[in-house]
């Protein structure tokens, strides 16, 4: 086979103005489809690391926007968003026979003397984060059974501990799940003392755990120890709602009342009576610098205490329903958020240090739990009838990020990972599912970076 070359003649103008220089059309600047190999159609092991990377990334947005930005002059300072409706009519080249050069005079941002090539434009362009679409599994990554775990919606039967330790409470045992080796335990059984369980919450640093009975009984149980420390008695009723305060549990009952005891004092003379609810105490949650303890009830009313009054401090009765999913915000001193039973189904939100409402959302459900997550301005809500759904919330926008389904019955139970991006929901069909849903911490070596102008102050 031999080749042959066959001469080519430039075409010479017969006008002089634009001179014998061509320049082709082109079809936009798509550069994936116009300078995209043949190669890379393939079904090779690398091609989804190239489309991730640059072919359908924001690399090539990035790209996309500078070359306008330097060669059109379109000075824009954030990354246009991809088209996916075809191909642009716009040509990024076409022919000009006039060419804009610097002068002194004329007020443009490009001077001869700039140590950079490129607009200051296209600079704030390349230094600019771009943030990443956040994209929630819409499966969980893990199914336990759970049977025995009751579909009432005024109990709380999971937690999860800063050690990684599942506590749930089935019928008349407690169990526990290792997240860090996947073993069961079963810690105890009041099935010979006629009770049953029917709230477990986890001292802060993980080695404690409290379960209320149906007899209105507090015990404390030591985990590494499987051994139970100490019984606590005073509630009429039983304990559907617990919550710590370094030393102290806080535990609210049917019989309308909360009580605070000192763990490590005799319950006769550490304990303090709230009353102030008129119906079950079902939801129970200090804020994150424990000065303020919020309740919510059956009665619908959602309360606030601090620590040296008997008498709430503030009362909320918007809600319709009773209260049981309470949260405060991690990111906002004094934001707490409340949600409302089947006939309320909103999740509202209150500064607590003016005593004012802010913000309501109709969810269209019953809303059972609510949790902040730790590293954004997030939160996730579990819900019942009719949906039985959870949700994932940014705030204060309350645009829903994310709708995740698979519970046969309502959600009612939820906790949170101790790294704060897991949450594990427990509902009435008798199953554990774990959850990915926020966003995961910096890791120790990026916050621990020489450049962070803080990390040498002693």
């Amino acid at each position: 086979m031999s080749w042959s070359l066959t001469p080519f003649s430039f075409p010479v103008s017969s006008h002089g103005k634009h001179g014998d220089r061509y320049i082709p059309s082109r079809a936009g600047a798509n550069w994936n489809l116009h300078f995209h190999s043949t190669a890379d159609t393939d079904n090779s092991p690398g091609q989804k690391q190239k489309e991730d990377t640059w072919g359908n990334g924001q690399d090539a947005s990035v790209y996309s926007t500078l070359l306008k930005n330097e060669l059109l002059e379109a000075k824009t300072p954030t990354v246009e968003e991809p088209k996916t409706s075809g191909i642009p009519k716009k040509n990024l080249f076409t022919y000009s026979p006039s060419t804009k050069r610097w002068r002194p005079d004329d007020g443009s941002e490009v001077t001869p003397y700039a140590l950079s090539p490129i607009s200051s434009k296209s600079q704030s362009l390349l230094v600019s984060q771009q943030k990443p679409t956040k994209k929630i599994p819409q499966v969980p990554f893990k199914v336990l059974e759970a049977s025995g775990l009751r579909d009432d919606f005024y109990l709380n039967l999971l937690d999860w501990s800063s050690l990684n330790i599942v506590a749930v409470g089935l019928s008349t045992c407690v169990y526990l799940w290792s997240a860090c080796t996947s073993q069961v335990t079963r810690l105890f059984d009041l099935c010979a003392e006629g009770d049953s369980v029917t709230s477990v919450g986890w001292y802060e640093k993980g080695n404690l755990l409290a379960v209320g009975t149906q007899k209105g009984l507090v015990q404390i149980w030591d985990v590494d120890a499987e051994k139970k420390v100490s019984t606590m008695e005073g509630h009429k009723a039983r304990v559907g709602a617990l919550a710590w305060y370094a030393d102290q549990i806080s535990s609210g009952s049917r019989d309308t009342r909360i009580l605070q005891r000192d763990i490590r004092a005799s319950p006769l003379q550490s304990q303090r009576w709230l009353q102030g609810h008129k119906q079950e105490v079902c939801g129970l949650k200090w804020s994150t610098d424990h000065q303020l303890l919020a309740s919510g009830g059956n009665d619908n009313k959602l309360l606030v205490w601090n620590n040296s009054n008997f008498r709430p401090v503030q009362q909320y009765v918007t809600h319709k329903a009773a209260v049981k999913a309470i949260a405060w915000s991690p990111h906002q001193h004094g934001l707490l958020a409340s949600g409302g039973g089947s006939a309320d189904r909103c999740i509202r939100f209150w500064n607590t240090l003016t005593g004012q409402p802010l913000q309501r959302i109709d969810t269209g459900s019953q809303v059972c739990n609510l949790a902040w997550s730790r590293h954004d301005n997030e939160l996730v809500s579990t819900h019942g009838y009719a949906e039985n759904q959870i949700a994932v919330w940014k705030y204060p926008s309350l645009v829903q990020v994310a709708k995740l389904t698979g519970h046969l019955y309502r959600v009612l139970y939820l906790a949170v990972s101790p790294d704060g991006q897991a949450i594990v929901t427990g509902a009435g069909d008798k199953s554990l599912r774990f959850w990915n849903v926020f966003r995961k911490a910096r890791s120790q070596k990026e916050s621990a970076s020489v450049l962070s102008l803080f990390t040498r102050i002693r």
